[in-house]
């Protein structure tokens, strides 16, 4: 059983994980022209690219942040709820995100398939969430 206080934490980690995703996604633009000539020197000029890029690195600081509380919020719960509220929900916050930036996510089965999932974790979070006084 988990609290609603685990639940809240975990709900919390698919947001960092999800909305983060599209901007990671915005801002690794423009690394495919970084060109250096064999294949280290290549690793390191994108790296360079990565580590000096806002655009980047502020998205990829908030999702290790999710990462971060996901990890000791795994410490206390069940670990089989912790998963699929996590990356599920992280799926649907993705889609939202992008949404909101403008990406297109497809059409009716998509907005069916998220408001399938989330009638899925909501029974979960229901059937284990305990609160405690």
């Amino acid at each position: 059983m988990a609290t609603v206080l685990e639940a809240f934490c975990l709900i919390l980690v698919a947001v960092f994980w999800g909305a983060t995703n599209p901007f990671l996604k915005k801002g690794t633009e423009g690394i495919e022209k970084v060109k250096c000539g064999n294949a280290v020197a290549q690793l390191f000029a994108e790296m360079k690219f990565l580590i000096f890029n806002y655009k980047y690195m502020i998205p990829f600081l908030l999702n290790q942040s999710g990462s971060v509380l996901y990890y000791f919020t795994l410490a206390s719960t069940d670990l089989s709820l912790a998963v699929l509220m996590s990356n599920a929900l992280t799926f649907l916050f993705t889609l939202i995100t992008g949404k909101l930036l403008g990406e297109d996510i497809g059409g009716k089965q998509e907005i069916a398939g998220m408001l399938l999932t989330l009638m899925g974790i909501t029974l979960c979070i229901a059937s284990n969430v305990r609160v405690e006084s």
